[in-house]
């Protein structure tokens, strides 16, 4: 209970007229209603209104709020206290009240002979039951809306709403919004004292957003160097210490399970990218099931209006409390602190004391922010300490660390150095980018300006390919890479070749990464070698020039050596071993691919993992082992959290399905099909119709259907511009038409097939060529020598040994407890390797090996 006088209130005329016009006597009656409801989140004043409420009242007004107590009856029993006029009086009210007659005999016989009388209930939900009860049905009562000189003035607060059996009919209901700037600016100079310098009153003005509380309990917790501006504030002003000073009470007040599960949705709502107050049902219900979260209070949360629920997205309505919830939920479990009380003890002193100085400063400076010499440097300072760390992590740390980095600084320059920012920005993407992760580039490139501009052109183009609407996409990345055809600086040829390569213009991204490479070299800047070499190589990659691609990784790997980036090493590997593996070269294709994962899997590089298991596999279907192809490619290409990089995925499903069917995938091949035949659709892929034709052909049941498939697929091709994958139709089609014994129409495409490997130097497929046209009886075909019985797996030569005996494969099965269709599989394998078509010429090739 407190006595009936109010404080200043600031912005809050209409709610005190409001509840002036409901309360006041009027005609000889208390006020239009009886009762009237004022509502408002925590620290936003609906105590002080109530006070004011009370000390504007022309009659006798009371201003009560919950007991510290909480017992049966305990409210009803503190409301009698207050207005009987002793305590024997007052005793006998609180039987009443449990009587017959309930709240009414007891007012009636407190109230007796007096004027008119406000009550004012505060905190009305965090009452008892039995009193809730009591006085809910007093106000449906008749009676209540008889009476001319009693009226009732309940306060309530998110979270803490009525209850749907306590609501008091229909009452009208007060709502505390948020201060405009000038209230705000009013009330903060009034809490300030005149000591808040006119920046450092913007920033509290901006992070408060109108909120008075939160404003208040700032200004009480920073320090007066700070509030003056003469020393470096932290980087926030409104921590999140604030928000749990503030909130604390209506988080201490919720139950238990409610109180954690709204903890676990808070944090659930901190993605680096996206809407950071909103996430998704699924994961969040999963996220408290892992942590042992009781679930069923979700419903109530959303009820109370603490969450807000659309479909499957979870929202915070107000972010203070998301923030507040995520940091009181990080807090030993100790029944939440009481509100108004700080949870951080040493604050205590500082709270009641703003101009004592703290002994604990330096430490509490360096456990919860950078210390004051951090602080007192200048933004550009800052900035490009931000930027330097940047680079180290981009250069040969976790790219992560390096999108942090530069997501900090682009933050900290964006209004002093915009240039450095922007740079800051494209640099957090592209560490975002080489991780794999769709999100945190969203989160980079919604920091773009708002201005005409390529750099805005960039950033929407960018963020409409990541969220698959390519059809936005094209206008304003075709825009980048015409801008781009015309200047000079290497970071902006950078950025017209990666807005090319997104479009899937490669020939476009040849060239403008090759511009870039000529004025990086012109201009001596060798750290920018390793990084244009790397977007080079890759553009090479996906034309089909894998010479080109070799050559530009190469020299990409000895700049990236010379300068000590080692991530740009692990790139430059990861594209090396993929060219091992369309020559041939199983030893440098294992060398590089394992050096590459040995970097890109502890930083994060998703893009040079994905690129060297692709390599791996490849090199793997091209020796004769599709099964074990198809099993390092499936979880490449397949959706989810755990699939290769989002910019490779659909790129790799055509090997995936050549070797998945030849493995008897046929199943998951289809499925990956169909998924690719969506992406080719989009058109940001030159050779993807032509693939997509040759994976439809391999998968077809009849054969017609298979040769109408591959005529489609070599008709693409005329116009894919990548001679190899061509060449990979062209092997696929002679093959089956091999196996359905038409040897004479397999020859053509088979040694056109054969040409074009030679000419690319890409000597595994050529040699699987050269054994399919020796199937054909084609003449003038070299025979193996017996040193290439080397080549082969340690399981392969024992089966091609006792083949070569006159074993048959129910023989060799049983010899080495296999089963025969294996047996078959690997004897399938030799004859691919060895370029055979029968055991007759293995027997032959075996005993001349052993001679």
């Amino acid at each position: 209970m407190t006595a009936a006088t109010g404080p200043v209130l600031y912005g809050r005329e209409a709610e005190l007229a409001a509840v002036h016009r409901l309360s006041a006597p009027k005609e000889s009656r208390l006020g239009a209603e009886p009762v009237v409801v004022v509502t408002g989140g925590p620290g936003e004043g609906r105590s002080a209104l109530l006070a004011r409420a009370a000390r504007d009242f022309p009659g006798v007004a009371y201003v009560i709020g919950a007991p510290r107590r909480q017992v049966p009856w305990s409210a009803a029993r503190a409301l009698c206290d207050a207005l009987a006029p002793s305590g024997a009086a007052a005793c006998r009210a609180a039987r009443l009240a449990r009587g017959p007659g309930g709240v009414a005999a007891a007012l009636a016989a407190s109230l007796s002979g007096t004027g008119p009388v406000l009550l004012c209930l505060d905190d009305f939900p965090l009452w008892d039951a039995h009193s809730r009860a009591a006085f809910t049905a007093h106000w449906r009562s008749p009676a209540a809306r008889g009476t001319t000189r009693l009226g009732w003035l309940v306060a309530s607060a998110p979270g803490r709403p009525l209850p749907a059996a306590d609501a008091p009919g229909a009452a009208p209901v007060v709502r505390l919004s948020r201060l405009d700037r000038a209230d705000a600016r009013a009330l903060l100079a009034d809490a300030g004292g005149g000591r808040v310098a006119p920046a450092v009153a913007e920033r509290l003005l901006d992070e408060a957003a109108g909120h008075p509380g939160v404003l208040v309990e700032t200004v009480r917790r920073l320090a007066p160097g700070v509030l003056a501006g003469t020393v470096a504030g932290p980087g926030r002003l409104v921590d999140d210490g604030v928000l749990v000073t503030v909130y604390g009470g209506l988080l201490g007040a919720l139950p238990a399970d409610g109180r954690r599960l709204l903890g676990v949705v808070a944090r659930a709502c901190r993605p680096a990218g996206g809407d950071p107050g909103r996430t998704d049902v699924g994961a969040v219900l999963a996220r408290a099931r892992s942590l042992r979260v009781p679930t069923e209070a979700l419903d109530g949360l959303v009820a109370a209006g603490l969450l807000h629920r659309d479909g499957d997205a979870l929202a915070f309505p107000d972010p203070f409390l998301r923030r507040a919830a995520a940091r009181h939920g990080d807090r030993p479990r100790d029944g939440g602190p009481a509100a108004g009380r700080s949870p951080y003890p040493k604050e205590e002193v500082r709270r009641r004391d703003p101009g004592l100085p703290d002994r604990h400063e330096r430490h509490r400076a360096d456990r919860l922010g950078p210390p004051p010499a951090v602080r007192a440097r200048s933004v550009a300072a800052r900035g490009r300490a931000l930027l330097t760390r940047g680079f180290a992590a981009l250069a040969g740390g976790p790219v992560m660390d390096a999108h942090d980095a530069f997501l900090q600084a682009a933050k900290v320059l964006r209004d002093r150095e915009p240039a450095e920012a922007a740079d800051a920005r494209f640099l957090a993407m592209e560490a975002a980018w080489a991780a794999g992760d769709v999100d945190a580039c969203l989160a980079a490139l919604d920091l773009a300006p708002a201005g005409p501009g390529t750099e805005r052109a960039f950033a929407e183009g960018l963020r409409a390919a990541l969220t698959v609407r390519p059809d936005r996409a094209r206008r304003p990345l075709a825009a980048v890479v015409a801008v781009g055809a015309d200047r000079d600086e290497p970071r902006l040829l950078l950025r017209a070749g990666s807005a090319a390569l997104v479009l899937g213009d490669v020939t476009a991204a040849a060239r403008l990464h090759g511009r870039a490479l000529a004025r990086a070299r012109a201009e001596e800047r060798a750290s920018l070698l390793p990084r244009i070499l790397e977007h080079l190589a890759y553009a090479e990659l996906r034309a089909g020039r894998y010479a080109r691609a070799g050559h530009a990784a190469g020299e990409g790997l000895r700049a990236a050596r010379a300068t000590g980036q080692l991530n740009s090493a692990a790139h430059q590997h990861a594209v090396l071993a993929l060219v091992a593996s369309v020559t041939g070269d199983g030893p440098s294709v294992r060398e590089h691919a394992e050096r590459a994962l040995a970097i890109g899997r502890p930083h994060g590089l998703a893009q040079a993992v994905t690129l060297a298991e692709w390599a791996l596999a490849r090199a793997e279907s091209a020796a004769g082992l599709p099964a074990q192809a198809a099993a390092r490619l499936a979880p490449l290409v397949r959706p989810g959290p755990h699939s290769g990089h989002f910019a490779l995925r659909m790129l790799a499903v055509p090997c995936f399905v050549e070797a998945a069917v030849a493995a008897g995938r046929a199943g998951e091949a289809r499925e990956a099909t169909e998924e690719y035949a969506r992406w080719a659709a989009f058109g940001l892929d030159r050779p993807a119709p032509a693939q997509l034709a040759r994976c439809r052909a391999l998968l077809a049941r009849h054969g017609e259907e298979t040769s109408r498939w591959f005529g489609e697929a070599l008709r693409h091709h005329e116009d894919g511009g990548n001679d190899f994958e061509r060449a990979r139709t062209l092997f696929a089609y002679g093959t089956w038409l091999r196996r359905r014994r038409r040897p004479g129409e397999a020859r053509g495409p088979l040694r056109d097939a054969l040409v074009t490997f030679e000419r690319a130097a890409a000597e595994g497929w050529a040699r699987q060529a050269r054994a399919e046209l020796r199937a054909t009886g084609a003449p003038g075909t070299p025979r193996p020598e017996p040193s290439a019985l080397a080549a082969l797996t340690q399981q392969q030569r024992r089966i091609a040994r006792l083949v070569a005996e006159g074993a048959t494969n129910e023989e060799v099965a049983a010899r080495l407890s296999l089963s025969p269709r294996t047996v078959d599989h690997h004897l399938r394998g030799v004859y691919a390797r060895l370029q055979l078509r029968s055991r007759v010429e293995l027997s032959a090739l075996v005993a001349a090996a052993e001679r």
